[in-house]
C-alpha cells in the first residue's frame, strides 16, 4: 500500500506527476477494519472509507470537476449543462472528459464504463439512483444550494482526495477574496437592484437570496428584487417562477440571464421588450459557472464578473482565463 505521505505530495505537484501513480480504491464497510486511507461523511449521513485516496473521479455537476481540478486531480467523467458545450470557466480541462449527459439524467451505463473509484454528485439529482450509483463506485452525495454548502463540500472532496489542507487553503483564499471585493463594493454609492433568472418558458425562474450566486451578488452590495426564500427549511427551494408582470413591478436595474444556448419564450413577450426599451433594464447573459458557482474556480469567476457588472466604476471586467489558470496550472 502506498504511503499516505505520497498522496499529500500528489496534491502539491502537477497532475502530470500524480497521473504516474496507479492506485486501486476500495470502499470499506462499517463492519470491516478501519482502513488507513481517507474517510468522509456526506450530506446523506453516509460515511465513505477508502484504503487509499481515489484517483478516478466522476462527477454529476461541474462542482466535482471544478474542485478536483483546483486540487490537482483530473476527472475522468462528468455531466454537462448544455449538450456539446464545454464549460468555459474550466478552459480545456474538460475536453477529453467522458460526457455523461445532463446532470438531471446522467447515463449510468457511460458512468460505469469510465471505471471511476469515486462519484461526486449533487444529492438532489441522484437520490433516485443512489443504490445503482453505489454499485458502480463509492458515491459522495452533496447538498449544493447555499453559500455554506460551498465551503463544506470543498472540504469534503478535499478530505476524500487526501488533500484536506489544500481544500482548507482554497476556502481561506476565497473568504479573503470575498471580503476584499465586498469592502471595495460598499465604499460609496447606492445598491444596484438586480435579478438572476434562467429558463426557456413563458416566465423565467428567479433565484432567491439564498442561492449561492445571489449570495455573492448580495455580498457585493447588490439588492435581489426576488428577495428571501419564504420557506428556507424546504430543500431544493432556492428559485421560483416569476411572471413578467411581477418582474415589471419589482423594477430591477440589471437582470442576469443564464445563457443555455437556446431561445427563451419570455424574451419575445411584450412586457420583456418594454423592460428593455422603456425601463432601460440592462440584460447580462452569463455562463455555466453562474448556475454552478460552488466550486473554487466558479465562485471566484462569478464574484469577479459580478463586481464588474454591478460596479463598473470600481471594477474592471476580469479575465476568465487568468482566473482559471490561477487554479488549473496545478492540473496542467
Amino acid at each position: 500500500m502506498i504511503d499516505r505521505r505520497r498522496r499529500a505530495l500528489a496534491c502539491a505537484l502537477p497532475l502530470s506527476l500524480a497521473s504516474l501513480m496507479s492506485w486501486q480504491v476500495r470502499a470499506a464497510t462499517h463492519a470491516e477494519l478501519a482502513p488507513s486511507g481517507p474517510s468522509v461523511t456526506d450530506d446523506r449521513g453516509a460515511t465513505l472509507r477508502f484504503d487509499v485516496a481515489p484517483s478516478r473521479l466522476a462527477t454529476v455537476s461541474y462542482f466535482g470537476a471544478d474542485t478536483a481540478l483546483a486540487l490537482g486531480v483530473q476527472p475522468v467523467a462528468s455531466t454537462f449543462l448544455v449538450r456539446g458545450r464545454r464549460p468555459a470557466f474550466l478552459l480545456d480541462r474538460m475536453d477529453r472528459v467522458l460526457d455523461l449527459g445532463q446532470r438531471a439524467s446522467p447515463s449510468l451505463e457511460l458512468l460505469a464504463s469510465a471505471h471511476p473509484d469515486l462519484i461526486v454528485a449533487m444529492r438532489r439529482y441522484t437520490e433516485a439512483n443512489a443504490a445503482r450509483l453505489q454499485q458502480i463506485a463509492p458515491y459522495l452525495a452533496l447538498d449544493l444550494e447555499i453559500r455554506d454548502d460551498s465551503d463544506r463540500a470543498v472540504e469534503r472532496v478535499g478530505a476524500v482526495l487526501g488533500c484536506g489542507a489544500a481544500a482548507t487553503a482554497l476556502n481561506r483564499r476565497f473568504a479573503d477574496l470575498q471580503a476584499s471585493f465586498g469592502a471595495r463594493s460598499q465604499q460609496r454609492g447606492r445598491a444596484p437592484r438586480y435579478l438572476f433568472v434562467w429558463g426557456m418558458g413563458a416566465a423565467p425562474w428567479a433565484f432567491y437570496d439564498e442561492n449561492m450566486t445571489c449570495s455573492l451578488l448580495n455580498a457585493l452590495g447588490g439588492v435581489n428584487v426576488a428577495g428571501r426564500n419564504p420557506l428556507p427549511a424546504r430543500r431544493d427551494n432556492t428559485a421560483f417562477q416569476m411572471s413578467l408582470e411581477t418582474l415589471l413591478v419589482a423594477r430591477p436595474e440589471i437582470v442576469f440571464v443564464y445563457d443555455d444556448g437556446g431561445a427563451s419564450a419570455f424574451e419575445t413577450n411584450a412586457v420583456w421588450q418594454y423592460l428593455l426599451a422603456e425601463r432601460r433594464v440592462r440584460i447580462v447573459r452569463v455562463g455555466d459557472h453562474w448556475i454552478e458557482s460552488f466550486g473554487p474556480i466558479a465562485r471566484h469567476a462569478v464574484l469577479a464578473e459580478a463586481a464588474a457588472y454591478l460596479h463598473p466604476d470600481r471594477f474592471t471586467a476580469p479575465d476568465l482565463r487568468q482566473i482559471a489558470m490561477s487554479y488549473l496550472a496545478r492540473a496542467a
